[in-house]
């Protein structure tokens, strides 16, 4: 394609074609040709209100259409050939239309800008991420439901400071991501609702003196409405913004998980064992068996965190209303969203997949004293005891156990009266783990009971 005709489509306001190093600053058809879905869609919604409203003839508009699907079917069959010298897909597009359809093709944007056209494809394309996100964190959900009611009575060791606390549930374990993915479904929910106004029509800036019908391509499109003012309109990128934040929290949440799952699959762990298609082996010590699909998904944060940081300094001087800093609105975006559809997708295989060691879960749920919280709240029940007493008689009778080399449950009754003579055998009825969750059954608690009314209503929430 020579500058003369990169030149006719920008019209006769420049004499000379751009340079090599002009051209290659400002061509964006390397990246926002992945746009070639939404834009054809959105040009075949403009050109259908375009004969709607008479501005252009409906045979026009007819062979602008149908024009268009032929350029899809020849982007998504791989024969057409993209041109730098055309800058943008929009306007590799149109120049493939005009050879298709011939004249027709330079009433396609007739009462629009690419300022508006961009904005709506890009809009669109961030629509169909979110609609993939939403699929994506359901199953992960379902996922984790799965191995929640399956292991609803499984003990295991509750930690703060990855130091033993107290022991919970496998299943109330697993339904702590629940409620963070479930967070992450309703943000997921809630920014579609925000940002499905169309941009379409608002043209460069200003809107546009033909009689237009913003309503039509808006609801032809799936938009619940037009945006109201066209200088937001073609200026607005909050909605890549809330899409960059919502992934950036979503990935928050898989790199905790995933780190749960690099500690648990130690071998000094033995909590799990993730099954062999998302694990790897060494070249050089045939023993291992390394959980990398965990830690690349830790590691996906550093790359969506990043493009929320870009895309913000991008917009954040810009005076209304479009600016061709704007062009760098993209690729962040679309490294993010592979990104963190490809890290939920793993993360819910591995879920999906993992099997959990109950005896180690058990094993480790009783030790390091686990069960000296239920210790002291019995001396509170049972011997009237000021909380802070029976902290300092348990963290006694801790310290006593300590140096027996023993757990809390493993201290004789006179050990124990050796420290408080108000004990009674009774005590020993609270120092299991198996009691101790039992206990824990005030509403979100770890109890059984509890886990399975909360697998319940998730079920109902996910239908």
């Amino acid at each position: 394609m020579s500058d003369t005709t990169s030149n006719q489509m920008w019209g006769g306001r420049f004499a000379a074609g751009p340079d090599a190093i002009m051209e290659a600053i400002n061509a964006s058809i390397g990246f926002d040709k992945r746009l070639a879905a939404q834009d054809i869609a959105g040009s075949r919604a403009h050109a259908a209100m375009l004969a709607a409203t008479g501005i252009v003839e409906p045979s026009d508009a007819e062979a602008m259409r149908e024009g268009l699907l032929t350029v899809l079917s020849e982007i998504e069959g791989g024969t057409f050939e993209f041109s730098t010298a055309l800058e943008d897909i929009h306007m590799n597009v149109e120049a493939r239309l005009k050879t298709l359809i011939g004249e027709p093709a330079g009433r396609l944007h007739t009462g629009r800008s690419r300022n508006d056209q961009v904005a709506t494809d890009f809009k669109l394309w961030v629509r169909d991420q979110l609609d993939a996100a939403e699929a994506q964190l359901l199953a992960l959900l379902r996922a984790l439901l799965a191995q929640a009611e399956a292991g609803a009575d499984w003990v295991m060791p509750g930690f703060t400071h990855l130091q033993t606390a107290q022991p919970v549930t496998w299943g109330h374990h697993m339904m702590a991501y629940v409620e963070m993915f479930g967070r992450d479904l309703s943000r997921v929910r809630d920014a579609r609702v925000r940002m499905n106004e169309s941009p379409l029509g608002a043209a460069a800036l200003a809107g546009t003196g033909f009689p237009i019908d913003r309503h039509m391509t808006a609801a032809a499109l799936g938009f619940d409405r037009p945006a109201a003012n066209s200088l937001d309109a073609v200026s607005d990128r909050d909605f890549a913004l809330e899409f960059l934040s919502v992934a950036s929290i979503s990935a928050v949440h898989l790199s905790r998980m995933a780190e749960e799952l690099v500690i648990w699959s130690s071998a000094q762990f033995r909590f799990v064992t993730l099954s062999d298609r998302f694990s790897t082996g060494s070249s050089i010590m045939p023993q291992k068996k390394n959980p990398d699909a965990a830690e690349l998904i830790r590691a996906k944060i550093g790359r969506i965190f990043g493009a929320n940081v870009a895309l913000t300094l991008v917009m954040k001087g810009l005076p209304l209303a479009y600016s061709k800093d704007m062009q760098e609105d993209k690729e962040q975006v679309f490294d993010a969203a592979d990104n963190w559809l490809l890290a939920l997708a793993a993360m819910e295989g591995m879920v999906r997949d993992m099997s959990a060691n109950v005896p180690a879960l058990e094993a480790a749920a009783a030790s390091g004293f686990s069960t000296a919280t239920d210790l002291a709240d019995w001396l509170v029940r049972e011997l009237n005891l000021p909380f802070r007493e029976a902290h300092h008689v348990t963290g006694a009778l801790v310290a006593l156990a300590e140096k027996k080399g023993c757990d809390l449950p493993d201290l004789s009754l006179s050990d124990m009266t050796s420290v408080h003579d108000g004990i009674t055998g009774a005590v020993f009825d609270v120092l299991g783990v198996h009691n101790s969750v039992a206990s824990r059954t005030s509403y979100g608690g770890t109890a059984p009971d509890q886990v399975r009314t909360q697998i319940a209503r998730w079920k109902e929430i996910l239908g």
